[in-house]
């Protein structure tokens, strides 16, 4: 992996294929950039395509823990645009990928972007009385609380369960059978560095970017699994409905990585959308 420094001196690692027009892809909360490799190899014939390690995922330098905040990964990809003198780039986010594109707009503005694309994210996690898009529908803040403890006393089984008691009938069944695709989730969960993405977690919880959403006047592409273990099917149609030039796609029997469960699909769609911008 190629590396540079942040604003705050921490290595952000990440590898960079092909040339032309630029699409950086943003992966989700635990993940790293191993889930868009395959993407970034399959588009690197027309498009400059790089997949980070966030700040505190991945095998890397552990980072302070007060510099976990979405503000600071927003600073990261910042740096990582300017330091490739980017502009015109394609934002590819999945999960928390998704709050880094809100954030980094909501902080430097549309200049260096083209387009976004947004898979299976909800604007707001936390639900409320006036907000029922979020996690499961019902996950408000005394919920998100519990499930910090829960992280903090068990970071991996923690992230097992938010998966496991959601939508998804199949993600259930298999946690409570301890399948083995979720002993090598707990495995690799295990590996990571729980306390700072459970201080992550705790910044990801208090965004709230539904009032950004309308002034994207940049060409969005929503891809949504119609299984997913957190989002109802209202969620992307509510941000359908608050962005200006969106496309929405939503993915049969796919989850929460809808990109994963239809690699072909997706690929195909995200080569068709940039074309068009």
């Amino acid at each position: 992996m190629e590396t540079l420094l942040s604003t705050d001196q921490h290595p952000i690692r990440y590898v960079s294929l092909g040339r032309g027009q630029a699409i950086i892809f943003l992966h989700g909360w635990t993940s790293g950039a191993r889930e868009w490799l395959p993407f970034a190899n399959e588009l690197s014939d027309r498009h400059h395509c790089f997949c980070w390690d966030a700040r505190g995922h991945g095998l890397h330098t552990p980072p302070v823990l007060e510099s976990m905040q979405i503000s600071q990964l927003a600073d990261d990809l910042e740096q990582l645009l300017a330091h490739h003198d980017i502009h015109n780039a394609v934002l590819v986010g999945h999960s928390m990928g998704a709050l880094i594109s809100w954030e980094y707009i909501r902080n430097y503005g549309l200049g260096r972007i083209a387009g976004l694309c947004i898979v299976d994210q909800s604007p707001k996690l936390v639900t409320d009385t006036d907000w029922p898009l979020g996690i499961y529908g019902d996950f408000d803040h005394k919920r998100n609380e519990a499930f910090i403890q829960r992280l903090e006393d068990d970071f991996a089984e923690g992230v097992l369960e938010l998966a496991a008691n959601g939508f998804n009938t199949r993600s259930r069944e298999n946690y409570a059978q301890n399948s083995r695709g979720f002993q090598q989730m707990r495995d690799y969960l295990r590996s990571l560095n729980g306390p700072a993405l459970t201080r992550c977690w705790a910044s990801l919880s208090q965004q709230d970017y539904r009032d950004l959403l309308p002034r994207i006047d940049r060409p969005t592409l929503l891809i949504y699994g119609d299984s997913s273990q957190f989002y109802s099917r209202d969620v992307p149609e509510w941000i359908e409905a608050q962005l200006p030039h969106s496309e929405l796609h939503i993915y049969t029997q796919a989850d929460h990585s809808p990109h994963l469960w239809h690699k072909e699909q997706f690929a195909h769609h995200l080569r068709q959308w940039i074309r068009t911008l």
